[in-house]
């Protein structure tokens, strides 16, 4: 029942972060192969990165479902039409939901593999994190991770959260929609009231601003 909850998040993730990520390739008038590109990278990115550092097979080359769900993405993208591509808040919603399940992902793979929390929190970061990363470098535009928007910082707070809950013995399932709740709930706080970490000036804003 566990590793079932699990995969279901996981397709879960895959499919919302493609559809971010060809979204947004579409907005920059990909063709379709270029829209898939983009959209798998955004959905296996961190994924991917995460288990090269644990020193594992990447995940989507031992499953070719994860290549599929990207496909329904891109479909679903082409059938909504120009709807879903100008909905204003379409990226934000799909980047979010991907976001909350990818942290959980990373934790629960993490912990699985024996490796100490503080690691796992890492892993969950990068795992929500980096395929955006990777998919904001390949549509040339700032990745949303350096700008001041709360991303990152949701998924470590997520990560505290489960480990918090995991110390007091909650149950696993119940614990990964908690976590998955608390990052969408601190994107959405951040953006709606414009939370941000303070920028760092150096000596050349310093001097824009004169």
């Amino acid at each position: 029942m566990q590793n079932t909850f699990l995969v279901i998040i996981e397709i879960l993730g895959t499919l919302a972060f493609a559809i971010s990520g060809i979204r947004l390739a579409s907005a920059k008038r990909f063709d379709w192969f270029g829209a898939y590109v983009v959209g798998l990278i955004t959905a296996v990115g961190g994924g991917t990165l995460r288990d090269l550092l644990l020193g594992l097979t990447p995940f989507w080359m031992l499953n070719w479902s994860y290549l599929a769900v990207t496909g329904v993405a891109l479909l679903l993208v082409i059938a909504s039409g120009r709807y879903l591509i100008r909905m204003q808040n379409t990226f934000f919603i799909f980047d979010t939901i991907g976001l909350a399940l990818f942290v959980v992902v990373g934790l629960e793979k993490t912990l699985a593999e024996g490796f100490p929390f503080w690691v796992a929190i890492i892993m969950g970061t990068v795992t929500g994190a980096a395929g955006g990363v990777m998919r904001d470098i390949l549509i040339n535009v700032e990745p949303l991770i350096f700008r001041r928007d709360i991303y990152a910082i949701a998924c470590v707070v997520g990560g505290l959260v489960y480990w918090g809950g995991s110390l007091a013995g909650w149950q696993v399932n119940a614990l990964q929609l908690l976590t998955a709740a608390t990052v969408i709930l601190i994107r959405v706080l951040a953006v709606k009231y414009h939370w941000g970490l303070p920028v760092l000036r150096g000596e050349e804003a310093d001097g824009d601003d004169n």
